[in-house]
């Protein structure tokens, strides 16, 4: 049996959004150039990061930079975008995927960092790559029921662990052609942060209204992407095949009178060329109005969909209809519609 769980917003609204990029760029070519003795030895072919996945280059935060420091680095520009006092925040979430350690949580080195109020309830929320979108829904409700004024969202996710682990185990005599593939996403990853500041829309002009959404799950497919900070195995084929069917079940159930497929903007989860075209054909939405990122940044985890609407939201105009679309490893699928 499936079906869609629903959430709808009264008045909150995203009063800032904001994208903070890693400075080291780090091209596939080179990733191609480390592994050139295994493509020789497996006899496969060079430079499918680039021309399976569409991704010509990613970003690493310099050794020794946290992910809890990229996370608060994206929080303080946030914060600085709303115009707001930070003493009005309410609750901190951070949704990072990658962490420094297992406990305290990220969100409280944030939080320190920020220095933000006591009053200030903080935590991490994961959920792979929708945790960004899941913290949406849980800042948007505290803010509906009068709880809290403030939200403040951050992600903060990098690569160069994971990524250099596996190139080292990739480029060994005993890699397989089944580690190359069953490996292959973790080499499509990012580095970058993401923050969102949300409030009420009737106490902040220009904010964007968020007005709800949908999510459906599937968790038979929880053992398809495994992933720890030194590695992360995938049957890309089988997590491709399970989320596009899983995203147009989702699609199916969401009343044509919501408007969803004449929206004026489709912000996708940033994973690959495939996924992305294929996502589109699915949905039966037009692939124009889907900004990509993933070919510079790679997929950013949870912070990728957060990443792509800031750096789209110069191009959007009052009134337009913006649709966050992610799935996350597990599998969930989820939907969320602001009015811009």
């Amino acid at each position: 049996m499936h079906g869609n769980a629903t959430f709808s917003h009264t008045d909150a609204a995203i009063v800032s959004v904001v994208a903070t990029e890693a400075p080291d760029i780090i091209t596939s070519a080179e990733f191609d150039e480390r592994l050139a003795g295994t493509y020789e030895r497996l006899g496969t072919q060079p430079g499918l990061l680039e021309s399976l996945a569409g991704i010509k280059e990613r970003r690493w935060w310099p050794e020794g930079f946290t992910f809890a420091e990229a996370a608060a680095s994206a929080g303080e520009k946030a914060l600085e975008a709303s115009g707001i006092d930070r003493s009005r925040v309410g609750l901190l979430i951070d949704t990072s995927v990658c962490r420094d350690q297992l406990e305290p949580s990220a969100a409280v080195t944030v939080h320190h960092l920020l220095d933000l109020p006591s009053s200030c309830l903080n935590f991490d929320l994961a959920n792979a790559c929708l945790g960004f979108m899941n913290a949406m829904q849980i800042a948007g409700t505290m803010i509906d029921s009068g709880q809290i004024d403030y939200a403040l969202i951050v992600d903060g996710e990098g690569s160069r662990r994971t990524q250099l682990a596996t190139l080292d185990r990739l480029a060994g005599d005993d890699a397989t052609i089944g580690d190359l593939f069953a490996e292959f996403a973790t080499l499509t990853l990012g580095s970058g942060a993401a923050a969102m500041v949300i409030g009420r829309h009737s106490e902040n002009p220009g904010s964007h209204r968020i007005v709800g959404g949908i999510s459906q799950a599937d968790t038979s497919h929880h053992r398809i992407c495994v992933g720890t900070l030194d590695q992360m195995r995938t049957d890309t084929k089988a997590l491709l095949d399970a989320g596009l069917h899983l995203a147009k079940q989702a699609w199916a159930d969401v009343d044509d009178n919501r408007g969803w497929r004449e929206a004026d903007r489709y912000i996708i989860h940033q994973v690959s060329q495939v996924h992305t075209s294929m996502m589109c054909e699915v949905l039966g939405i037009d692939s124009t109005k889907a900004p990509l990122t993933f070919p510079t940044l790679g997929n950013v985890g949870p912070a990728s969909v957060a990443i792509t609407l800031a750096e789209t939201s110069d191009s959007l105009q009052a009134g337009d209809r913006v649709l966050m679309l992610g799935i996350g490893s597990g599998i969930n699928a989820m939907a969320t519609e602001i009015i811009w």
